[in-house]
């Protein structure tokens, strides 16, 4: 009997890390597998980036389709074959199709308010919003997913999930609010940090290696450069804007905070199907044999 596409990929993703631990010395094993498993994780995120700088390299203006409507065309490709081959599950899909609708409502906003425009022409775009943004936070969503599942990751003790849903719904409202009101970002930082503060992300590179742990708003920082550093290739390639800034010219690293916020909404929207990720008393490497 053929495998299912899920089933198939799971055993193709321990068939690579066992040909990883035979190629390489004990000590750089896990250390590799580490920076191959998070790549793998961000595989969506990783292919969309390479196709907006593969697509701004080679476009030509008098093509039959704008490069915009093509990177629409091959988000939605990436995300059929991701299903298709079990990368990712229709239940993972439909909570990171939520966060693709919050993102796409937030860009929609934006650009409306002049905080960053696409400068290209394409017959698919929204409201000035080229159609493939959603996308770029649907990848966001994407890795969250991935890497909880590669990882096998555990986070404790976790603060009660009501509490982290209404800090997610204060993040995301505030996105919108305070292009009118009292910019409360820092206060919402610290609360991050007040309320994860105890959180450990426990995670191991093998199915029977050691947990190693590390606290939660660190992850979500180092997660939120890395987003910088993207976001700076996108501005680079000329796909979007910031409002008065130019092609050549650093995005601002008040971003990063921004991003550092975005991912716990993501985080909470994720672990809406991931539950059992979520520990509300404190792990010990004992308590994950």
């Amino acid at each position: 009997m053929t495998q299912a596409p899920k089933t198939a990929t799971r055993s193709l993703e321990r068939r690579l890390g066992d040909r990883v631990r035979i190629l390489l010395p004990v000590w750089a094993v896990e250390a590799v597998l580490f920076v191959l498993k998070m790549g793998w994780a961000a595989l969506f995120g990783g292919l969309l980036l390479l196709a907006i700088i593969g697509s701004k390299l080679i476009w030509q203006a008098d093509w039959p389709i704008a490069r915009y409507d093509a990177l629409v065309v091959f988000a939605v490709a990436t995300q059929a074959l991701f299903l298709w081959k079990g990368l990712e599950t229709w239940e993972e899909a439909r909570v990171i199709l939520l966060f693709h609708i919050t993102g796409t409502a937030m860009e929609l906003f934006k650009v409306h308010a002049g905080s960053w425009a696409y400068p290209e022409a394409g017959v698919l775009k929204l409201m000035g919003v080229p159609l493939f943004s959603g996308f770029m936070y649907a990848s966001v969503g994407s890795f969250q997913a991935r890497v909880i599942r590669i990882f096998e990751m555990r986070f404790a003790p976790y603060p009660p999930y009501w509490v982290t849903m209404i800090l997610a719904v204060a993040i995301y409202v505030n996105f919108f609010a305070h292009h009118f009101i009292l910019d409360i970002r820092y206060l919402l930082i610290a609360a991050t940090v007040i309320l994860f503060a105890r959180t450990r992300i426990w995670f191991r590179m093998t199915p029977s290696g050691r947990y190693y742990w590390m606290p939660l708003p660190l992850a979500a920082f180092l997660s939120s450069l890395f987003l910088w550093l993207a976001e700076n290739i996108g501005t680079l390639t000329g796909t979007w804007l910031y409002a008065g800034q130019t092609i050549w010219e650093r995005v601002s690293f008040a971003k990063i905070g921004s991003w550092y916020l975005l991912l716990y909404v993501a985080l909470v929207s994720v672990t809406l199907i991931l539950r059992s990720a979520l520990h509300a008393k404190p792990l010990s490497r004992s308590d994950l044999k």
